[in-house]
């Protein structure tokens, strides 16, 4: 025991450097996401913004949480999950394979050159606020008289003989936030698994080379393999985010024709709850959310682990 006590100060003193440059984001973590969770209480109160001490509200137990999910505003909630949920999934598919797919592109590139202009091209939608973007989207997915561009495309290309109203569609609104999502995030998502692939051992692809492979089967043999613990280490993390399908471009483009497939739970939280002073109730909304997603990234981190491949924890 002793002996296990002195190795611990041992640890200490030869990291101490580290431990001190890591109390302030260690200060900064509990201040911003650990001391807010006392707001939690307000889901199970009768909360009335004019008393000061949330202590003195009126308590009322897990009635918030009925009052959501079978009560007067239950119909608006499950259809805002229905949207969170499915532009989330749609998003997360298409932004993690097509940022594999790049991934394994740039790495072939030989022109170095070549390659550093592609990759800033596609890095710099990510500096772009969400605000620029809903503009820039809009105004691309309008009609060709107001700066369509889209419609152009597709009319020039054969896909359609007439311009058509994305933004009027409702079924098509799913897809149009995922290719937002897509095209601003796209090259920053690479750049991890970029990282990953310096890391493969050269002597494998020469080896495989001597055997006769390709480049594809370099791909699918080699490096793929390589960065499948990274691949799968961004998967479960990337679940934990599935309730957050965003809120700008929701909010902004979302419109009476489209609000029942544009509307998530962000927008429900300040449309029903904070917007009406009915702050139990977006707060019983977050506080929901968050067991979700902590369930799900749970879930997903042990069927990793019973299949063999790298987990979080």
């Amino acid at each position: 025991m002793q002996k296990s006590k002195k190795s611990l100060w041992t640890l200490i003193k030869s990291q101490w450097a580290l431990i001190v440059m890591s109390v302030p984001f260690l200060l900064y973590r509990i201040l911003f996401s650990y001391v807010p969770l006392t707001g939690w209480t307000m889901a199970f109160q009768n909360y009335k913004p004019q008393i000061r001490n949330m202590w003195d509200q009126q308590w009322v137990g897990f009635d918030n949480f009925e009052n959501l999910i079978s009560g007067v505003t239950s119909n608006q909630f499950w259809r805002d999950f229905r949207n969170t949920l499915g532009q989330s999934v749609l998003t997360l598919i298409l932004g993690y394979v097509c940022a594999i797919v790049l991934s394994l592109l740039l790495n072939e590139v030989k022109n170095v050159p070549f390659k550093r202009i592609i990759q800033n091209i596609t890095y710099m939608p990510h500096f772009l606020s969400w605000i620029v973007v809903t503009g820039l989207v809009s105004t691309m997915l309008a009609l060709p008289t107001s700066g369509g561009i889209i419609n152009v495309v597709l009319m020039k290309l054969g896909f359609i003989s007439e311009p058509v109203l994305f933004l009027n569609d409702a079924s098509k609104f799913w897809g149009i936030v995922a290719g937002s999502h897509l095209w601003k995030e796209l090259g920053w998502n690479t750049i991890i698994y970029l990282a990953a692939m310096t890391a493969i051992d050269p002597t494998l692809y020469e080896a495989a080379e001597m055997d006769g492979a390709n480049r594809y089967h370099k791909m699918w043999h080699i490096t793929l393999p390589s960065i499948r613990p990274t691949i799968v280490i961004l998967l479960i993390m990337s679940t934990g985010y599935l309730l957050e399908s965003g809120f700008e471009i929701q909010y902004f483009l979302g419109r009476g024709v489209n609000a029942k497939w544009a509307e998530t739970i962000d927008i429900f939280v300040l449309r029903y709850g904070i917007s009406q002073s009915q702050y139990h109730l977006a707060t019983v909304a977050g506080i929901l959310k968050t067991g979700i997603s902590v369930i799900v990234v749970g879930f997903v981190n042990f069927i990793a682990g019973r299949l063999g491949s790298d987990k979080l924890i």
